[in-house]
């Protein structure tokens, strides 16, 4: 038989008990109520008991009694018992979970909602200059860089910021910021300094080497363009080799001046005017279709008059390199649409051509330096490589990116989208 069971047999005895001596006595109300009084009373000092157990945190071994009572206590001990084991575990758990990340070499920084430090590992008070009683401070208030406090606002966090350490100036990381839970975030920085001495090694290297190229290939097209006129058609082999010779030459001065002009928009500061954007198509429209051998190729559509705030020759670079890729890579007799409007947010050129597209597997690298799609072309295409690598970093100049659309055999769509912000008169 069950405790409740139990309880409520023993209090249907009592009840019998009181009736029968109350109908011996004649007293059988008053009894009744003495003993209806009498189970309240003890009941009453049983929960006072319970509750004031409980509200000691339920420590220790439970009151002793009987009855449902100790059934109650029982099951209560045992879940504080269960509770007490499963926090020791997860205590266990973010112990070792904190150790690991004291041992990263990289910061790590747990952000609550409203941007407070919940914890930092060792590194992340090294690299920021963090302290432990830091903890429950906005990281703003900490890390006061402009760049840095945008990004956290902006809720992207697709992409990553570099700034320099507020400790050293002359460290640079690399901060990236990760959703997690209820609106938490894990901020992580890695120490790029080492890499980013590298690129402008690199930089440097690729800049002076080209601009090292450019007297030796000027003498060597002059030398080309002189035995060219001296030939006097007697040899054919003589004659080819001047055009191969002559061909090469100006492919290796195309590359070296994007090697060049890489090497400007990435080491020079922005100078920038009210660029009219549609008489700057127009312009490269004209001219593009003028050197293609079929004219009317190229179709033109300015929906906006917007002019946006930019460097002109840089904006020129990029719209006729996708112009260009545009005519290059579709059919002679095919038309080129090239097309200037607004939406919502962005002021956008679209380059759309219904050329050999691209596969997807490509799209992603198609922006990297000396990335060409090897694909079977029944004629040969001229280009060094470096176009859209170009275009890539002139809209990173100007706070735009390059959206790519393409399939195999049907076309592709370049589209540049500008901010609204950098609309001007």
């Amino acid at each position: 038989m069950r405790v409740w069971e139990r309880e409520i047999t023993a209090v249907i005895l009592l009840l019998l008990i009181s009736v029968i001596v109350g109908g011996i006595t004649g007293h059988i109300i008053l009894l009744i109520f003495l003993l209806m009084l009498g189970i309240i009373i003890v009941q009453f000092a049983q929960i006072t008991r319970f509750e004031k157990w409980i509200r000691g945190g339920g420590r220790g071994k439970y009151p002793k009694t009987k009855g449902i009572w100790e059934d109650i206590y029982y099951h209560i001990y045992r879940i504080k018992k269960s509770e007490k084991r499963r926090k020791k575990k997860l205590r266990n758990i973010i112990d070792q979970f904190r150790q690991s990340t004291e041992a990263l070499p990289n910061a790590v920084v747990i952000l609550g909602p409203h941007d407070e430090i919940d914890w930092a590992n060792k590194a992340a008070r090294d690299v920021f200059g963090l302290k432990t009683s830091d903890k429950g401070q906005r990281i703003p208030n900490l890390i006061r860089f402009p760049e840095f406090n945008r990004y956290l606002r902006s809720r992207n966090y697709k992409e990553s910021v570099v700034l320099p350490s507020p400790v050293d100036n002359r460290v640079s990381l690399e901060v990236k910021v990760i959703s997690y839970g209820a609106g938490l975030r894990l901020l992580m920085a890695q120490d790029i300094t080492q890499f980013k001495k590298m690129e402008l090694m690199r930089k440097d290297f690729v800049a002076n080497v080209s601009h090292e190229l450019r007297t030796p290939l000027t003498v060597l097209k002059g030398y080309i363009e002189t035995l060219q006129d001296m030939d006097d058609g007697h040899s054919p082999l003589l004659t080819n080799s001047f055009i191969q010779m002559q061909g090469q030459t100006e492919r290796m001065q195309h590359l070296v001046d994007d090697l060049l002009l890489l090497a400007r928009l990435e080491t020079q500061q922005k100078k920038t005017t009210c660029v009219n954007v549609p008489s700057l198509l127009t312009q490269i429209c004209n001219e593009s279709d003028t050197l293609g051998k079929l004219k009317n190729r190229i179709q033109l559509t300015l929906e906006s008059p917007a002019n946006i705030v930019g460097e002109e020759q840089e904006l020129r670079s990029a719209f006729t390199n996708l112009v260009s890729n545009a005519l290059k890579y579709s059919k002679e007799d095919s038309t080129v649409k090239v097309r200037w409007y607004e939406d919502t947010y962005f002021v956008v050129l679209a380059v759309e051509d219904n050329g050999e597209g691209i596969a997807k597997a490509d799209i992603p690298r198609i922006t990297e330096r000396f990335y060409r799609v090897e694909t079977k072309r029944q004629r040969k295409v001229n280009g060094t490589g470096l176009g859209l690598a170009i275009v890539k970093h002139v809209l990173m100049r100007h706070d735009a990116h390059l959206n790519i659309s393409s399939e195999l055999f049907v076309g592709s769509c370049f589209s540049c989208h500008f901010p609204i912000k950098r609309i001007c008169n």
